[in-house]
């Protein structure tokens, strides 16, 4: 089996299982998100496979692994559709008063319980080893390479200019429609993962990051914790504050922009200029 073929099966069968989750779990929330946080990080932990050990055990280039990203993504908005599997959107939500604090917690948990489970399922996949990628793969998991090459200051500074790209679209978008949305965050994140490819990988994405690399030798948990945990609050703390002018939860008053009237309402008379 060539390493291409067994890839777009293991995608196939991590749709096949969100499509059935997202259908039979459509009102819980706490699930879908966990199956949101799973099949981002399930697919994301396979095109990093490609990426590492394709062009030696499979001769699959870079564009590929390009390419398979963008398609997991895409195919991941129009399954997940309102659900998030990043905790930091789910927190941006409580920034806005949308969502209670209990909620947040809860749906943070299920989408790091997400990417815990995608791991462990990813390491099973790659313990059969189909393909000479695969068995490659296999043997690097005790050494797997870490995502963070820069250092943690660096790292939180390029996570967080990746979180307030994604979380400015992501506010802009949020009321247009999910044919517009779904190929714009696609792309978007796409891109965000190619230029953060020599810094963090850019993930944007405390739950996946935890997946991918959390686990690697090169850096403490702590420096971990920092870079995708710290830099992308950061970058959602501040894309809500550049397109509110505030943070609804800290404080109501508009401290960017001003609210004026467009047209000056004229003044109704008073009883003394009716009485001259």
């Amino acid at each position: 089996m060539s390493g291409l073929n067994a890839s777009l099966g293991y995608f196939l069968a991590i749709v096949g299982m969100s499509v059935v989750g997202r259908v039979l779990f459509a009102r819980w929330t706490l699930l879908t998100e966990f199956i949101a946080a799973f099949a981002l990080a399930a697919c994301r932990l396979e095109v990093d496979t490609i990426a590492e050990v394709g062009q030696w055990a499979g001769a699959l280039g870079p564009d590929v692994a390009v390419t398979m990203l963008f398609i997991s993504l895409a195919v991941h908005g129009v399954v997940m559709q309102g659900v998030s599997g990043n905790p930091s959107v789910t927190l941006m939500g409580l920034l806005q008063k949308d969502v209670g604090a209990v909620s947040v917690v809860l749906s943070v948990a299920a989408q790091l319980f997400g990417a815990y489970a995608a791991l462990l399922v990813a390491g099973k996949y790659w313990q059969m080893e189909l393909t000479d990628m695969h068995m490659i793969k296999n043997l690097m998991m005790s050494e797997c390479s870490t995502s963070l090459q820069v250092p943690p200051l660096q790292g939180v500074f390029a996570e967080a200019l990746g979180a307030l790209t994604f979380h400015l679209v992501y506010l802009v978008m949020k009321n247009r429609s999910q044919l517009l949305q779904i190929p714009i965050f696609a792309v978007l994140l796409t891109f965000i993962a190619y230029a953060g490819n020599n810094y963090t990988s850019g993930y944007v994405n405390p739950s996946l990051a935890y997946a991918m690399t959390f686990t690697c030798p090169g850096h403490t948990f702590l420096a971990y914790s920092l870079v995708y945990w710290l830099g992308p609050l950061i970058g959602m703390t501040l894309a809500l504050f550049l397109y509110l002018g505030n943070i609804p939860l800290l404080f109501s008053r508009n401290l960017l922009y001003s609210k004026k009237a467009r047209f000056r309402v004229p003044k109704g008379k008073t009883s003394e200029d009716k009485s001259s």
